[in-house]
């Protein structure tokens, strides 16, 4: 038993240190608004059919990831790195970074509330999040090359 309560307890303590990393954190949790994006956006281009269900349901995989979005956590102070796309600009204007992240959450709820009906609804719902990803990118993430 004592050899049991030990193994689960360097297993916890081991997955606490492996996910304590804020910069991989945040990659993997970008990644996912990325993910749950490729769903949708097809759809709203045209490229695949829409299917308010699938829809309702990407919405709704999206804005539970959006949520997760804790900057605090995720963007402590000096949190870069030569791999980060992080840019400085995220410490220096930190209430911008807060309110736009905040936006997004709010906007990506409100998308999940109302699950578009149509392809149009879809668009329009994408018009509204699309910016500000595109925002928070422009000001606050290192261009690629």
């Amino acid at each position: 038993m004592k050899k049991l309560l030990l193994a689960v307890s360097l297993l916890t303590f081991s997955s606490a240190v492996a996910c304590a990393d804020p910069i991989k954190e945040r990659e993997a949790l970008m990644k996912s608004f990325g993910q749950a994006l490729g769903q949708v956006v097809p759809v709203a281009k045209g490229e695949k059919p829409f299917d308010a269900a699938q829809m309702q349901e990407a919405l709704a995989t999206l804005n539970e990831r959006v949520q997760k979005l804790d900057v605090a956590a995720l963007f402590p102070e000096g949190s870069t790195s030569e791999k980060s796309a992080a840019l400085p600009k995220i410490w220096e204007d930190w209430d911008g970074f807060v309110a736009s992240a905040d936006k997004l959450k709010t906007d990506v709820a409100a998308a999940a509330a109302n699950p578009p009906a149509d392809v149009a609804a879809l668009q329009q719902q994408l018009g509204i999040i699309g910016p500000e990803c595109g925002n928070c990118h422009e000001k606050f993430r290192q261009k690629k090359d």
